[in-house]
């Protein structure tokens, strides 16, 4: 079986932070893969850059212009990422009788439109070499909708639609397309939980990681990941 590291050369991890973004960059880096982190806030990645060598960009996924720019600038430093995560969200809670649509908007542009945007870059670059990765982070709201959640849902069901379609159209192009229902509160690394009621962020990017290794005969399009006592 081929592994990640003979496989994958280079990862980009848009909507970076310190939690399941983290994991990914310290498990890309133990496979040997030169990583690329983006955030709108880059100031908090720098130890984890300094941790895993990773190189860092700013980038609002929402607007276009950021994301052209982000590819650009990853392609100059470190080539163009044959793997690439997006991680990027915005929740809005509340009644919806009250939400105010601007917020909503804004999540919608954040969680369903940025993620189109950064797939589309991506799958130009890799679609001449029939060959990548795009993985995206969903959520129990990519298959049911939570009260006072709405914009929320209406954003990771977008996702999970979007990912669909991508896998069905680009997998026979050598293009690897996965979902990943987060279903449960993700733990902050290293604090306890001796009773694994949340989910570990490193054992999550350890099925990150799992899926970048199936043999493309036997490829997932989606994988669901909770603690034992999170209801289905």
């Amino acid at each position: 079986m081929d592994t990640a590291q003979s496989r994958y050369r280079k990862a980009l991890v848009v909507g970076a932070g310190q939690g399941l973004s983290a994991s990914l960059a310290r498990a890309f880096a133990a496979q040997g893969i030169d990583v690329a982190l983006a955030a709108r806030d880059i100031e908090k990645l720098r130890g984890l850059a300094s941790e895993t060598g990773a190189h860092v960009f700013a980038c609002d996924a929402q607007v276009e212009a950021d994301v052209d720019r982000l590819f650009a600038d990853v392609e100059r430093e470190i080539g163009s990422p044959d793997v690439v995560v997006y991680n990027a969200s915005a929740r809005v809670r509340g009644p919806l009788a009250t939400l105010p649509p601007e917020d909503v908007r804004r999540s919608l542009m954040v969680t369903a439109f940025g993620a189109f945007l950064v797939a589309q870059r991506a799958v130009a670059r890799m679609l001449p070499h029939q060959y990548g990765a795009i993985l995206f982070t969903g959520a129990s709201a990519s298959v049911k909708g939570y009260a006072e959640s709405a914009p929320f849902a209406m954003g990771k069901f977008a996702l999970r639609g979007l990912a669909q379609s991508m896998a069905r159209e680009l997998a026979p192009k050598g293009i690897h397309v996965a979902h990943f229902v987060i279903d449960g509160a993700i733990r902050r690394r290293g604090q306890s939980d001796p009773d694994d009621r949340s989910l570990d962020p490193d054992a999550i990017a350890s099925a990150y990681m799992s899926v970048l290794m199936q043999p493309r005969s036997a490829w997932t399009w989606e994988i669901e990941l909770r603690p034992w006592v999170e209801r289905f």
